[in-house]
């Protein structure tokens, strides 16, 4: 078993709804090994999303402590939590969130704008990820002329830019037919496999936990079960 690279501490979320306390996690703990690939389910509410994005650093617990690869992240100020995003951190969301005035091959190098990266350097890596995903075609396209499979493989490309050792997904599959969604499972599988990436991502959908070595199951803030796929 490989060392875990995400740990989650007695993690608790709360807020105010209305003048009603609403508890989104409760003392949650877990180990993430680093190369897993691990599927978060659970009923709408339950606080998949919650969960993950206090893993990833895009939001922070009320109460307990997260460390991931070496980084407690509820000790980091904005700036310092910015840059781990961008080291460590692969985001894939359901609505993909591409420039739509960006090309495809500038969206996938935008990450390198942030990081200082030489614009020749940034334009041929992002050119190699396109290439890599079967987009060789379509780099000067801007997202509005792409289907939803080619922008999530946009999407996915800028994700895995800086070469994060974490990929993080929330329902990434959810905008896709059955057909782009089995692509898109199948990539994520191999760049665990292959890669040695950690995988973490939210779904609804059993088909798609089905690609994961562990799924935990989340209830009122709570896991509840923890177990490998069939």
């Amino acid at each position: 078993m490989n060392a875990s690279i995400i740990q989650g501490h007695s993690l608790t979320k709360q807020y105010l709804l209305g003048d009603q306390e609403v508890h989104a996690l409760q003392h949650v703990n877990l180990e993430i090994p680093a190369g897993q690939f691990v599927g978060v389910m659970g009923p709408s509410g339950s606080g998949k999303s919650t969960l993950l994005y206090i893993l990833g650093g895009l939001d922070q617990s009320t109460y307990g402590s997260v460390v991931v690869d070496g980084n407690q992240l509820d000790a980091m100020n904005s700036e310092e939590l910015a840059t781990f995003r961008r080291e460590k951190i692969g985001f894939i969301f359901q609505a993909f969130y591409l420039v739509p005035t960006l090309t495809a091959l500038e969206n996938v190098a935008l990450p390198g704008v942030f990081a200082g990266i030489p614009k020749d350097i940034r334009e041929r890596r992002a050119m190699n990820l396109l290439n890599a995903l079967g987009m060789r075609d379509r780099m000067e396209h801007r997202p509005n002329q792409l289907s939803g499979g080619q922008q999530q493989r946009v999407a996915i490309a800028r994700a895995l830019f800086n070469d994060p050792p974490i990929i993080m997904g929330d329902e990434p599959t959810g905008a896709l037919d059955s057909k782009t969604g089995t692509v898109v499972m199948k990539l994520l599988r191999y760049l665990c496999d292959k890669k040695g990436k950690t995988v973490v991502i939210v779904t609804h959908d059993p088909g798609v936990a089905a690609y994961a070595d562990r799924i935990l199951h989340l209830k009122d803030g709570s896991i509840v079960g923890d177990r490998v796929p069939a």
